[in-house]
């Protein structure tokens, strides 16, 4: 899964009818903007637990790691984020996370609501931002988190 080939996506819907874009569109499109979020975090952390790109990995504890990933317990400690001393690209990761997936639940749950073209756009480039800002982080002592050709794996 490529984070930014989500965010492609997202934008893309936002874009897939001539003229207004339905609302069906719009909040599928903040459903894959988070969906961008989380797969960048997915990698990450299956990175640092089973080895990044190139590493002499196994596929299939790659994968495992990958999967491991729990949405809910993700948002609560990406929301206790700010206890910690992180760099500023894994600080705004966890605060946009935690922001993109109450946004995506009320896209993906809430049938009353409605989202404006511009407020999508705006989420999007969020996470974008926040994506590229994540895979430049460098935690105290240790090389850059993420290349963001690994960010696109």
């Amino acid at each position: 899964m490529q984070a930014l080939d989500l965010i492609e996506t997202a934008r893309h819907l936002t874009t897939s009818s001539s003229g207004r874009p339905r609302q069906s569109d719009l909040r599928r499109a903040v459903s894959t903007a988070y969906y961008a979020l989380f797969h960048c975090l997915a990698i990450c952390c299956a990175d640092m637990l089973v080895g990044g790109p190139g590493a002499n990995r196994s596929e299939a504890a790659w994968r495992q790691a990958y999967r491991a990933l729990n949405h809910g317990l993700a948002k609560k400690r990406c929301a206790q984020q700010k206890i910690r001393d992180f760099p500023n690209g894994i600080q705004d990761l966890a605060s946009a996370f935690v922001d993109m997936q109450k946004k995506r639940h009320t896209a993906d749950y809430d049938p009353d609501a409605a989202f404006s073209k511009l407020e999508v756009i705006q989420s999007i480039s969020e996470a974008e931002d926040v994506i590229r800002g994540f895979a430049q982080a460098t935690p105290k002592g240790s090389p850059r988190v993420r290349r963001l050709s690994s960010v696109r794996q």
